[in-house]
């Protein structure tokens, strides 16, 4: 496949990053309904806190992984991609975000192998449906985005766009805030991103760390409760 042009490259990004790309993120809310619930988040400025822990934790584990994804696929390491996409499964504390994970990345491969016509996809979604690899979002992310010849730090800042406007979506139908609040709680958030890509590019695998424990008990205590406006 020849090389896309960089206003290719944006309308990739634009596509891949877009709320509406039929990869189910409007069915999860990242633990902010229970949050919700539990009058942890009431408003704009909580909020702000919340999607804010949500941002970090996401950046030094999904935006890793995603990341090593990427330069596996760029390198052609097959084998890399499952190594990655087990330690990240393992390592994902709570049974929902292991669901979201694994829901969300096999739907990305099945669209990666209409849009594309790709062996490396195509032998991905087979791993996946035999149950050979997990199949988790931010892998499937870092192999689509290196085969759409979208660079790595804009893998990253799609990643962090995605976590943060899933949680702000959410916030819309759930908490009390309008979408001047959320918008600007982006903005705020997008000021960020640098920062944090600096670090988890040089980050290894075994760098990971997630430590926000409120988030993985509010996760816990979803499952067990009977808030289901989302899958968690």
């Amino acid at each position: 496949m020849s090389q896309p042009n960089d206003m290719i490259k944006v309308m990739r990004l634009l596509q891949f990053t877009d709320s509406q790309f039929p990869v189910g993120t409007f069915s999860f809310s990242n633990g902010l309904e229970t949050a919700s619930f539990e009058k942890i988040v009431t408003n704009a400025e909580t909020l702000e806190e919340f999607v804010r822990s949500q941002s970090h934790q996401a950046a030094f584990s999904d935006g890793v992984a995603c990341l090593h994804a990427y330069r596996a696929y760029k390198a052609g390491d097959y084998e890399k991609c499952k190594e990655i996409d087990h330690y990240l499964y393992g390592f994902k504390m709570n049974d929902e975000a292991r669901q979201m994970g694994t829901r969300m990345g096999k739907k990305l491969a099945e669209l990666g192998v209409k849009l594309y016509s790709d062996p490396f996809v195509k032998e991905w979604l087979d791993a996946i449906s035999k149950g050979e690899t997990p199949g988790m979002y931010p892998v499937a992310q870092g192999i689509m985005f290196a085969l759409a010849g979208v660079s790595e730090k804009d893998l990253f800042c799609s990643h962090q766009y995605g976590v943060i406007n899933m949680v702000l979506g959410a916030a819309l139908r759930c908490v009390k805030v309008s979408h001047y609040d959320t918008q600007l709680i982006l903005e705020k958030l997008s000021d960020d991103i640098e920062r944090l890509y600096n670090e988890a590019a040089v980050m290894d695998l075994n760098d990971m760390n997630a430590f926000y424990p409120e988030l993985d008990i509010l996760a816990s205590l979803h499952e067990k409760g009977n808030m289901r406006m989302f899958m968690n």
